[in-house]
């Protein structure tokens, strides 16, 4: 017996709302800090799942805008908590704490990074897209390292959490909110988008590029434009993991987790709305279940990718709906 995937999303917002309760209930904020996280990386993965999902273009570099926005997190905190001056030429401050302005700069220079990235990038397509973004992350990592002002290869610490209008960010309860607020904002979005005339058009440059340039749709611009909205909401959830950690590493710049928000993605359904909060909730309870027991934990990771890869292309949420995977 299959299920209605409109009834399956839901149920699986209701069950990412209710742990957190439940765990502020009995008192275990551990909890809600492993479901802030699932949320963060479910968010990253959403961004990444507009240009693999719709768009079939699979990014080893997705990595960069999650650490630029980690890094834009860490830049603004650390220069207003040592009460220091920023001076990038035209852009001058002294740092902030606020939560809304750190998000709108994150996403600002992601956006910029995947614009220019995305111009050069889509120039290529297939396995050379998929070397060129890899390539990009790769630069971006080596020169978090070499930047020693802020931290280089170990990374730059922040003492205190951000704070937001009106709440206590240092409550998990409340910071786990603010997550699950702008994760659902990601889903309407990418819901919508899947549905516009934008998204169609992207999901036929997906299936033939030329068919849709004979019809005066030039698919360049539209896989441009939605590498750039990619970037912009996986960028948000750097900016948003940084500030769960309270820390800033190169890591966040690596090609390992390009591969991990793809892994999340084929876990759940490649394309599914849904999918990569499914793929982050499995890999976040393997790590927390099985990691504690053995450090080769991602073996059983590793095995369940195979069998999905193998047998049922539509993820955990195709097998459970009966509802093929979409092909990148």
């Amino acid at each position: 017996m299959h299920l209605n995937e409109t009834a399956l999303n839901g149920a699986i917002l209701l069950g990412l709302l209710s742990l957190p309760l439940y765990a502020l209930i009995v008192d275990e904020p551990y909890t809600i800090t492993l479901m802030t996280r699932v949320v963060i990386l479910a968010l990253a993965a959403v961004g990444l799942n507009i240009i693999l999902g719709v768009g079939g273009l699979v990014s080893f570099g997705h990595a960069i805008f999650f650490g630029i926005g980690g890094y834009a997190m860490g830049i603004l905190a650390y220069h207003a908590q040592t009460f220091t001056i920023l001076d990038f030429g035209l852009f001058i401050t002294d740092g902030t704490r606020l939560m809304p302005v750190i998000w709108l700069v994150a996403m600002a220079v992601s956006a910029t990074a995947a614009f220019l990235i995305g111009i050069l990038s889509l120039r290529t397509s297939g396995v050379y897209f998929i070397m060129i973004t890899l390539a990009f992350g790769q630069m971006f990592y080596y020169f978090a390292i070499s930047w020693p002002e802020y931290g280089g290869e170990d990374g730059l610490s922040i003492y205190v959490r951000n704070t937001f209008p009106g709440l206590n960010t240092l409550a998990p309860i409340q910071f786990f909110a603010i997550c699950l607020v702008l994760l659902c904002l990601a889903l309407y979005i990418m819901a919508r988008l899947r549905r516009s005339p934008f998204g169609l058009a992207l999901n036929a440059a997906r299936q033939s590029g030329i068919r849709v340039e004979t019809v005066g749709i030039d698919p360049v611009r539209l896989r441009l434009l939605a590498f750039v909205l990619s970037g912009t909401v996986t960028g948000l959830a750097g900016a948003l993991y940084a500030d769960l950690n309270r820390f800033v590493s190169p890591v966040m710049f690596s090609w390992q987790f390009s591969g991990e928000l793809i892994v999340l993605i084929v876990i759940g359904g490649v394309g599914r709305l849904m999918g990569p909060v499914v793929g982050a909730c499995v890999f976040v309870a393997l790590e927390h279940l099985l990691g504690g027991l053995t450090e080769f934990w991602l073996i059983i990771l590793g095995l369940i990718l195979l069998g999905i890869v193998l047998f049922d292309r539509g993820g955990i949420i195709g097998f459970l709906t009966g509802r093929a995977g979409a092909h990148v």
